[in-house]
């Protein structure tokens, strides 16, 4: 067929994959967890911290390319993404949780590797913010069929929680087998170097997704919670939120990368960064449940603009580090997020207004960074700061 010769159709296959599993995972979790195995938000947050640990490790993703190409890695990182959530219904306990999240997390984090390396090969630096977004849009739909059926599996036909993770993860494994057996393995601007590559030029990058990092794990951990804790969602009405983002992100996706096309990443981020900074301080005093989802909805649409920083690296960095810096990137990435949701778990039970204060402040600095971004990046050209040479 010859719609599985092109190379956009593998990312868009991937881009389904991954959320088949983890949207089925994250919209069940918070309930699974405290309905099955009575968490509280301290092991809620030692969940949370235990499942960035794959993300920090995602690094050695240079060392495995010695031994498998890319889409194959890709194709393995997806199946034990389907494995581990097909797994997690069937240990309703807290050790078992952690196991089954650990799992399903090295798949998860070394799929998105693997897609964020491919989508820099693949895609050219004038139609990558373009590519992009319709990966982020298939994501979504995706996850709107997901939340769709989870809605009403749960509400019309009151399906067991343990059956609905099976399913989601038998699906995300049949895709895998497809990436691995229906594609040609496509090759990119240059041959990846298999060590790791850490440059000082990358800096105001590498500083963007450590903050990126941090802001975004409050919000997964932690936004949700609420929604539940607070306000008392249920599973179902969190599908229903979930599938209310879903919807915006298919149509808006595609739209903010021509936005990033037409703006350039400067901008782009500034907008997206000043727009967390009102979010998280709203959580942070909120106190009705229909304020709270439209700041989940909000947050969601401005997380779509973070295809410019990817952007912003596609324009500065040399292509043969696209692959290894895929890796260093997500484990910077998660170097916070380890960490914070054990910390912020404890802070949680003192005061859930300032954990998402927290959030605020980490926005604001990504902020003030930010304004370091060129109007026009490029090698040399990194930061307003770089002197790029005559």
């Amino acid at each position: 067929m010859k719609w599985l010769q092109r190379p956009e159709v593998l990312l868009y296959v991937m881009a389904a994959a991954i959320p088949l599993s983890f949207a089925t995972w994250q919209a069940l979790i918070n309930n699974f967890a405290i309905e099955q195995a009575a968490f509280s938000g301290i092991e809620m947050g030692i969940l949370q911290s235990l499942r960035e640990i794959p993300g920090f490790l995602a690094f050695a993703v240079v060392f495995l390319l010695w031994l498998f190409r890319e889409q194959t890695l890709a194709a393995l990182s997806l199946a034990v993404l389907g494995i581990g959530t097909a797994l997690t219904g069937f240990f309703p306990s807290v050790i078992g949780l952690y196991l089954t999240t650990v799992i399903m997390s090295i798949g998860f984090h070394y799929a998105e590797t693997m897609s964020q390396s491919l989508s820099l090969q693949l895609a050219s630096k004038e139609q990558l913010p373009v590519v992009l977004g319709r990966m982020m849009a298939v994501g979504s739909i995706t996850g709107l069929i997901v939340f769709g059926l989870l809605y009403l599996l749960l509400e019309w036909l009151q399906v067991s929680l343990t059956y609905i993770y099976l399913a989601g993860g038998i699906g995300t494994v049949l895709l895998a087998a497809l990436v691995y057996r229906g594609f040609p393995h496509f090759k990119g601007e240059a041959e990846q170097h298999r060590k790791m590559i850490v440059r000082q030029r990358y800096w105001l990058y590498y500083s963007l997704t450590f903050l990126s990092g941090a802001r975004r794990q409050i919000f997964v951990v932690f936004a949700g919670f609420l929604m539940v804790e607070k306000f008392d969602f249920s599973a179902a009405d969190l599908a229903l939120l979930f599938l209310i983002n879903g919807v915006l992100t298919f149509f808006l996706a595609p739209r903010i990368g021509r936005l990033v096309q037409c703006w350039g990443e400067k901008k782009t981020l500034t907008l997206e960064y000043a727009g967390l900074i009102v979010i998280f301080s709203g959580y942070a005093f909120v106190d009705n449940a229909m304020i709270a989802s439209l700041l989940y909805i909000l947050d969601h649409i401005f997380f779509a603009m973070a295809i410019a920083l990817k952007s912003y690296f596609k324009k500065i960095a040399d292509p043969a580090d696209f692959a290894a810096t895929a890796g260093v990137a997500f484990s910077i990435n998660h170097i916070a997020a380890v960490l914070l949701p054990f910390l912020l778990g404890f802070l949680w039970i003192q005061s859930n207004a300032l954990v998402f204060m927290v959030g605020s402040g980490f926005a604001v600095f990504s902020l003030l960074l930010s304004q370091l971004v060129p109007a026009h990046p490029e090698q040399g050209l990194e930061t307003r700061l770089s002197r790029k040479p005559a």
